[in-house]
């Protein structure tokens, strides 16, 4: 099979017409020498508004947070307390098989306010944090390393049903155990915050 050689004739007219063409050796290291460069975009709105605005959002977070784990959290613990007893009394002291609807409302009223304590971690972790500090872990380590300064604390409260259950509570390590758990919720909704 024979080959043929095509040779391109070009007018001298066609090169003065467009220009000469001369290529130049590239350096290796530059090979984006020719393009032109742009600058970064700029968006349009100034961004230390936008910081400045979301950090005055977190904290408004922060306080509604700690606020309302502060307030919930011993009503919570109140309503158990008092349910428990109640249930208590009823069931163990008197070994009778009937139900009391009301320290079953009681209890199932504070377990829907501790769950609104957890979720409040959605806003903040600030109001789990505070609510298991003040009202669990601070007066349950208190009470297990001091049981005087628990005697001393139940006095100050009024002498009711309630404050017989917050009792059985403080003793048997229930704030305690109620305090780790809102801790726990607290610190888990801010690592998983972090990880966004």
């Amino acid at each position: 099979m024979s080959s043929h050689r095509y040779v391109a004739e070009y007018d001298d007219e066609d090169y003065q017409e467009y220009g000469e063409y001369e290529q130049q050796p590239k350096d290796p290291r530059r090979p984006y020498e020719d393009v032109e460069s742009y600058e970064p975009y700029e968006p349009p709105f100034d961004d230390d508004l936008g910081v400045e605005d979301s950090r005055a959002g977190r904290g408004v977070r922060r306080v509604l947070s700690g606020a309302g784990g502060l307030i919930l959290t011993p009503v919570a613990l109140g309503l158990l307390a008092w349910g428990g007893l109640r249930q208590q009394m009823l069931v163990q002291a008197t070994l009778s098989t009937q139900r009391d609807v009301f320290s079953i409302g009681l209890l199932v009223g504070g377990g829907i306010l501790l769950l609104a304590v957890g979720l409040l971690g959605a806003l903040s972790a600030t109001g789990p944090i505070l609510g298991g500090l003040v009202w669990g872990i601070a007066p349950g380590v208190a009470t297990a390393a001091v049981p005087e300064w628990g005697f001393r604390l139940v006095k100050y409260l009024p002498q009711n049903d309630v404050t017989f259950g917050v009792t059985s509570w403080l003793f048997i390590g229930g704030l305690l155990g109620t305090g780790f758990l809102l801790v726990g919720a607290g610190l888990a909704s801010r690592l998983a915050r972090r990880r966004r």
